[in-house]
């Protein structure tokens, strides 16, 4: 099955995200426990696709998020309308000056370099954007009436609280309703299932919210602990088992899951938290395409490289692309996204297709 994607001509949106955006707060070269000064971005698993497409891509994207009304939510708003995202359906919730009911997540990250790997510190408790709930969004006016051509979100957003897994699998009906491909990136995260319920209950969620998705996206650890799906002798080094081995989990995944219409993945050996091995693979209509695979990249900083994967992969398939061509933007995209600090691209569409073409890093001038 291809995909079928709304002409942009009836759509408002190429794309809108679901997700928490986060002030990231980065020392630097330093350590977080040392540090005596921050500089700040803005940050979230979701959003970052929206971003990508929007700055590196040139698309109209929006974000579904909500913030505390305060100096901090503010500031974060700017950042995303610097991004150039539209922020019309970002939700404001009145801020109660202590943060005893709502307030806006915090997310301090260390780079990590060679030996030492990078280090995240989330502070995301009572965060407005975890108490949507079902009802709090008028998905058939966004999606009948405005109009979205594709709509992304993932495991992290839906992990936060009981009611944003109601709000996503809300969604993702919604989205399907109405004509919009649904992307979804399993983006397992440990800490987030531990206090509710752990693997069983990111089971749970996942598996229901997937049976309204299109294109899935995640690891070998994603599909083994949020859909339940094992492939043997993997270890957090993807490129150190045999690839074909992944290859016939996912043909099982997409049996179970036959409203799939593409799954991808990238595909990383870490050398250390500066030098990675870096690829990906897409499977579409019973066959896989591999990206370009680039042994001992260079990471100035990995956070967000999976998300700019994502994005550059959705860019190929809203260009009109299949999945040999969309996974190589996605690859391209990712690998630039982490040779610049911050969660988000800095890159251009121009960069992204010379690395497709095979171009190097002389000197620009």
């Amino acid at each position: 099955m291809s995909l079928s994607i709304r002409p942009q001509s009836e759509c408002k949106f190429d794309l809108v995200s679901l997700g928490e955006i986060m002030l990231r707060l980065d020392p630097g070269e330093g350590r977080i426990r040392t540090s005596r000064a921050f500089k700040a971005w803005e940050g979230g698993g979701e959003y970052n696709v929206a971003r990508g497409l929007r700055r590196c891509f040139g698309l109209q994207t929006s974000v579904v998020t909500a913030f505390a009304d305060n100096e901090i939510g503010r500031l974060i708003e700017d950042f995303i309308m610097q991004g150039g995202v539209d922020v019309s359906l970002i939700q404001w919730i009145p801020y109660d000056g202590l943060g005893r009911e709502v307030r806006n997540g915090l997310n301090f990250t260390e780079r990590g370099f060679g030996i030492r790997g990078a280090v995240g510190v989330p502070d995301r408790g009572l965060t407005a954007a975890s108490q949507l709930k079902p009802g709090d969004i008028d998905w058939d006016d966004l999606f009948g009436n405005q109009g979205v051509r594709w709509f992304h979100t993932g495991g992290i957003y839906a992990a936060l609280s009981e009611s944003t897994a109601e709000l996503t699998t809300e969604a993702v009906q919604s989205a399907q309703k109405h004509g919009t491909i649904v992307s979804y990136d399993l983006n397992y995260r440990p800490s987030l299932w531990k206090s509710i319920g752990g693997i069983e209950k990111a089971q749970e969620v996942n598996r229901a919210i997937a049976r309204n998705v299109d294109v899935m996206i995640g690891n070998e650890e994603d599909f083994t602990a949020c859909l339940g799906f094992e492939v043997e002798g993997v270890d957090e080094n993807i490129s150190n088992i045999e690839v074909d081995k992944f290859k016939k989990m996912i043909e099982r995944v997409v049996d179970e899951f036959p409203n799939f219409k593409a799954t991808a993945t990238t595909l990383r050996s870490v050398r250390t938290a500066t030098v990675n091995d870096w690829g990906a693979i897409c499977w579409q209509n019973g066959q896989f395409h591999e990206a370009t695979h680039r042994p001992e990249l260079e990471i100035l900083d990995r956070v967000g490289g999976g998300d700019s994967f994502a994005s550059g992969l959705i860019y190929g398939f809203l260009m009109g692309h299949e999945g040999d061509v969309a996974v190589n933007y996605g690859a391209a995209h990712g690998a630039l996204a982490m040779t610049t600090p911050g969660d988000t691209s800095m890159a251009s569409l121009a960069e992204v297709e010379k690395i497709i073409s095979g171009g190097g890093a002389r000197v620009v001038r």
